[in-house]
């Protein structure tokens, strides 16, 4: 349980721990927290804080003279929604202990003080203790702490020096004798695992193994909860697709009472369901039941898989593959379900990275969408993106002869490599290829995922590790987390640096997870091809449109396994690219958040959408007009103008927010997934595996599947479940947005007339009925378009929207802007 919104508006750093729970840090409130530290520093245990015998008033006094300090910052540390310590930090050079030392811009002071004990944890102090280290070391600003204890104070000298400080002399301060001690990250770091070391052996008396400990969602009404809500979802997307294909049994004006019959003809399923636009199934979860000879059971998505496997058309030699991805997603989901730290009007005040972590759904269309075959569990928990567990990438050294960097004209590789690991890891690194005999020229650094290293590097590339071609060299100094798009890799310790994207060598989704090195090759240049392209255009620039640039990449090639063809996994096994960070790209006062957030849905039924709205400035009608206007115009504007797509689906979009707003789109994996269909583009070679040609009916229906149906077919129905805003105004929105575009662009009528957005129906794409074929390769990489299925036509909701009185419409556009 958290406080109250104040604490989470306030949030500045969030620490969860394995087998203990999360630590939140935020900034005092004086309102909230006044009386609280009163009677913590007044109570004789915290006689070395030098206030026992002050008032309220003089505590409170004390404490907006810190605060009104330009580098002073105290805080409020909450553990299970109570306030557990606090917690001050200053300026080193701007704070009277600069006269002991010779203070640099980058050292920073801490005084923390824990509450009072109500009863024994554990540990507690050493986990507050921790915490707030983690949070000094991830700020980009902090290289050392300082700290000033008083002599005497035996507990904290203890704490200290177990953290890792380093203690240096004794100074006198005006009201005390005290100790000075410095800690670098890579004393803390050195403290950490001995302290691991020596818990081992507590652990192992508390648990029986850490795999037990780790497991703990795995609950029976957990495992209930998500069972259900799987198969709701899969109802509901294989009927979308029309795999199956419920009847009805009771109507009225509410809702209609449906039955599934299974393959197996005693077991059928009924639930109440409303059909909503674009044959979406919106079905009440609740109201599903599961019958066997007309007896209530239990429901179980895997067992759901087996009774519909014939109807499904799962392939035999793949149906145990598809129902591990099923229990992936399973497991996956309680942990998120029971792990949930924010609920979605929290996290309305939340920050990116908060945000990013605390998404509960992957994919909204496809059913097996968090499948990680290859993670143990161990893994899953340190790698996996909703455990928001901190991690470091190993770098290896690849000859030349075998790995190729390639970068945009404006950087080097020895600019990024500076700017990546700074010239200290440099030094250690070629060090260690010197002291190897080998020719620091003739290699390239290359970060690696830790699991990729551990369980495909090591045994693939034997022969090159042997031979020297790869070399380990050692750890990042940086933390990095996992995005959603799992192999995507933030920059915790320094969210200024650019994400790296490793090949991660995972069945998910139907797709292993790994990045070709020859595609690797013209990434950069794509990148600087649609760079160029588009940043003069005036209309882009005006609505902000912006993309994250992939703007250098290293790849090293498997000559043992390239007989098997360049596509084949085994031949993206070592590859990796940088991105730019999305921090670079707002302005102050802007926050940047995933689109999808949009689709989120806490555990208590609320939707963080409608939160969003209700903590802006404007009403839904002008929330949605102006999202739509940040996503969707763009992506009209790029296939109307120039004839290419992007792939936007909410992980691919970053949100940048004012006021809880959307007022631009960051657009990410603009190299892999982008689909060139105009001919008359001037292309450069190493951009032209871009093109594809194909109908111009397949063409528009990229925007008809992945924005419409594969986004705002749930948008719209999250919307009117939890706004009651009718999906038909919605949909009117989405038709004016067109319009508006339009009539901004009538010298593209033309192109208006041949890709109609209002045309009455189009085509059904079916993609759970891909993964269902073939789990291990939804797609032909090398023609994906033709690899597509589809089933039927879905009515346009827009197309009753294409006639306009376009005089009247554009006097109404005016007065409205």
């Amino acid at each position: 349980m958290i406080e109250s919104n104040i604490e989470i508006k306030n949030t500045v750093f969030s620490n969860p721990i394995d087998n203990f729970g999360t630590i939140h840090l935020r900034y005092l409130d004086f309102k909230l927290d006044i009386e609280t530290i009163h009677n913590w520093v007044t109570q004789p245990y915290a006689s070395y804080w030098g206030m026992l015998d002050k008032t309220l008033e003089e505590v409170q006094f004390e404490y907006e003279k810190l605060v009104s300090r330009k580098d002073y910052d105290v805080f409020i540390g909450i553990y299970k929604g109570e306030s557990v310590f606090l917690m001050e930090k200053y300026k080193a050079s701007s704070d009277r202990i600069s006269q002991y030392y010779n203070a640099k811009p980058t050292d920073y002071g801490m005084h923390i003080l824990v509450a009072p004990p109500e009863r024994k944890i554990s540990g507690f102090t050493w986990q507050i203790f921790t915490t707030v280290l983690e949070y000094f070391f991830n700020r980009e600003e902090v290289d050392r702490i300082v700290v000033e204890p008083d002599v005497r104070n035996d507990k904290i000298h203890k704490l200290n020096k177990k953290a890792g400080f380093q203690y240096q002399k004794e100074i006198q301060l005006p009201e005390k004798k005290a100790f000075l001690a410095f800690c670098e990250h890579k004393d803390y770091v050195e403290a950490k695992k001995r302290k691991h070391l020596e818990l081992k052996p507590i652990i192992k008396e508390i648990v029986d193994t850490p795999t037990k400990a780790s497991v703990a969602y795995l609950s029976p009404k957990v495992w209930e909860k998500v069972n259900k809500t799987l198969v709701r979802k899969a109802i509901s997307e294989f009927s979308h697709e029309l795999v199956l294909k419920p009847e009805t049994i009771k109507s009225n004006s509410e809702y209609e009472t449906y039955r599934l019959v299974s393959d197996v003809s005693e077991i059928t399923y009924e639930f109440n369901a409303k059909k909503r636009f674009l044959e979406h199934w919106d079905i009440d979860e609740n109201t599903i039941v599961k019958k066997h000879q007309e007896n209530n059971v239990t429901i179980d998505a895997i067992q759901f898989i087996i009774e519909f496997r014939d109807t499904l058309g799962i392939p035999e030699h793949l149906l145990a593959v598809y129902l591990e991805e099923v229990s992936s997603t399973l497991s996956s989901a309680a942990y998120k379900y029971s792990n949930q730290e924010f609920s979605s009007q929290e996290l309305v005040n939340c920050s990116f990275q908060i945000i990013e972590h605390a998404m509960s759904e992957g994919h909204p269309c496809f059913v097996a969408n968090n499948g990680r075959i290859g993670f143990n569990n161990e893994e899953y928990i340190k790698y996996a993106p909703e455990t928001n567990q901190s991690f470091k990438i190993y770098w290896l050294a690849g000859h030349k002869s075998k790995a190729t960097f390639t970068a945009i004209k404006t950087l080097q590789y020895n600019s990024l490599m500076q700017k990546e690991l700074g010239t200290q890891v440099i030094s250690k690194f070629n060090t260690k290829l010197e002291a190897l005999g080998l020719d620091t020229a003739s290699y390239v650094f290359i970060p690696v995922h830790p699991w990729q290293w551990n369980n495909k590097i090591v045994q693939i590339f034997a022969t090159d590790i042997a031979n020297k071609n790869l070399v380990f060299l050692g750890e990042s100094t940086d933390l990095y987390s996992a995005q959603q798009s799992i192999r995507t890799l933030y920059n915790k310790s320094n969210p200024e640096k650019m994400y790296t994207k490793t090949a991660l060598s995972i069945l998910n989704m139907g797709f292993m997870r790994g990045l070709s090195p020859y595609y690797m090759q013209s990434t950069p240049h794509i990148t600087a091809w649609i760079s160029e392209l588009l940043e003069k255009d005036a209309y882009l620039k005006q609505i902000g449109f912006a993309m994250l640039g992939e703007v250098a990449t290293v790849g090293f090639q498997n000559t043992n396994y390239e007989v098997l063809g360049k596509t084949n996994a085994h031949n993206k096994m070592l590859s990796a690219l940088w991105r730019e960070s999305p921090h670079s790209k707002i302005k102050e006062g802007e926050q940047l958040m995933t689109m999808a957030a949009f689709l989120h849905i806490d555990k208590d039924e609320n939707a963080l959408v409608s939160e969003l709205i209700k903590a802006s400035p404007y009403n839904t009608s002008t929330w949605v007009e102006k999202y739509l206007q940040a996503y969707l115009s763009p992506l009209l504007h790029c296939f109307y103008n120039y004839g290419f797509v992007f792939m936007p689906h909410g992980e691919n979009i970053i949100m940048v927010m004012e006021d809880n707003t959307p007022i631009n789109i960051l657009m990410k994996d603009i190299t892999e997934e982008v689909i060139v269909f105009n001919p008359e583009l001037d292309l450069p070679e190493k951009v032209k595996r871009l093109y594809v040609e194909t109908s111009d009916d397949m063409k528009v229906l990229t925007i008809f599947t992945d924005v419409f149906d594969c986004f705002f077919r749930f948008l719209g129905s999250i919307l009117m479940n939890h706004l009651n805003y009718p999906e038909d105004h919605f949909w009117e929105q989405v038709a004016r947005c067109i319009h508006n575009y339009q009539l901004e662009h009538p010298n593209l009528q033309a192109n208006f007339d041949r890709y109609n957005l209002f045309t009455p129906e189009f085509d059904r794409c079916c993609l759970n009925r891909l993964q269902l074929k073939n789990t291990k390769q939804m797609l032909d990489l090398a023609d994906p378009m033709e690899s597509l299925i589809f089933k039927g036509t879905l009515q346009n909701p827009i197309s009753k929207f294409k006639k306009i009185d376009k005089r009247k419409y554009q006097s109404e556009i005016i007065e409205h802007h």
